[in-house]
């Protein structure tokens, strides 16, 4: 199977005519309010390097400015680079030809939009099938498949409606299964369910992790909200300013925030939901009658033992071998936000 992760190596993005004479003076240290400043031109992006794995969801979060709708646009270079390198099977996509983008960009990528993209005039079956008539796909062909995402993504017996027919939540439901009925290797959605009411946004979420179950798809998510960063990203990178202030799992950002920036971001955070049993285990006591899966959340474990009246239980491997044990006492201490002094 080929690796379809994404590597970004050294990448950096400076808008204006000139973008290249000032890379060096970005190294040097000049920040992105003296760029613009004194030299009319704005660093969208500095010195990125982020390895985004193979079949798994990589979050890119930050405030707005931060850089991250630019990064994700290098992965299919809607924007073009001042230097630096996206690599993909081995190939740098930043110097593909013409003819190489155009089929990298119809047959290895598909894109979730924050605005939905819906073309109107569409019903949803027509919208759903779109990318894949543009691949040449028989109409047939089209239809089968895009029924089936649109299935899939709960808006089966919907096909003839058009967008204006439909609510906020069910217009980003098309916008996913044309993604997934191009059935590209790789899945960008830049705030695609930003501009929804919360309980559609969790719900958006949630079918969104079922289906990479099932599907493991290389996607990238780019995402404001840490909350959604760390419920869905199996690794975060962290942008400020065009750089990555942090980059790793949810887990390790929440535990070990790099700076104040970080910390500011996380202190809020549930830890309970994202720390993991296996973070706070002890050597396996051996005498307990609970068994919890490694890789189960704080806030799981902590369920399980109080509906079960235990005070510890052993964690336990995929073959339900114990590799340790944890308390309640233990479970809830770390589940507290550290005091800060």
């Amino acid at each position: 199977m080929a690796d379809n992760g994404i590597e970004v190596k050294n990448l950096y993005k400076i808008f204006g005519p000139h973008g290249d004479r000032y890379i060096q003076m970005v190294e040097d240290g000049m920040s992105k309010d003296e760029l613009n400043a004194k030299h009319g031109h704005v660093l969208g992006l500095k010195n990125i390097n982020i390895s985004m794995p193979s079949a798994k969801i990589q979050v890119i979060m930050g405030l707005s400015g931060s850089g991250k709708s630019t990064m994700i646009r290098h992965i299919n270079r809607l924007i073009e680079p001042t230097s630096g390198e996206v690599i993909y099977q081995g190939q740098d996509i930043c110097k593909m030809s013409k003819a190489d983008l155009m089929n990298f960009r119809r047959e290895k990528t598909a894109m979730v939009f924050q605005k939905f993209a819906l073309l109107p005039h569409r019903t949803v079956i027509d919208n759903t099938l779109f990318g894949i008539e543009i691949q040449g796909a028989s109409r047939g062909q089209a239809e089968e498949r895009a029924k089936h995402w649109l299935k899939r993504v709960g808006l089966e017996g919907y096909e003839t409606y058009y967008p204006n027919q439909l609510s906020g939540g069910m217009q980003q439901r098309v916008g996913l299964a044309r993604a997934l009925t191009n059935d590209a290797d790789i899945l960008m959605m830049d705030e695609a369910f930003s501009a929804l009411d919360p309980l559609i946004r969790m719900d958006m979420q949630s079918i969104l992790l079922e289906l990479q179950e099932e599907l493991h798809k290389t996607i990238v998510f780019i995402t404001h909200d840490l909350d959604e960063a760390l419920r869905l990203g199996d690794k975060i990178a962290i942008l400020r300013d065009g750089e990555v202030v942090q980059q790793g799992t949810g887990q390790e950002i929440v535990l070990n925030p790099a700076d104040a920036y970080i910390s500011d971001f996380v202190k809020e955070v549930n830890r309970g939901r994202v720390i993991k049993v296996d973070t706070v285990m002890t050597e396996n006591s051996g005498n307990t009658t609970l068994r919890i899966a490694s890789g189960s959340s704080l806030e799981d474990a902590a369920k399980r033992l109080i509906d079960a009246g235990e005070t510890a239980a052993d964690v336990v491997d995929a073959s339900g071998a114990p590799i340790g044990g944890i308390t309640i006492k233990a479970t809830i201490d770390a589940m507290v936000t550290p005091a800060t002094h």
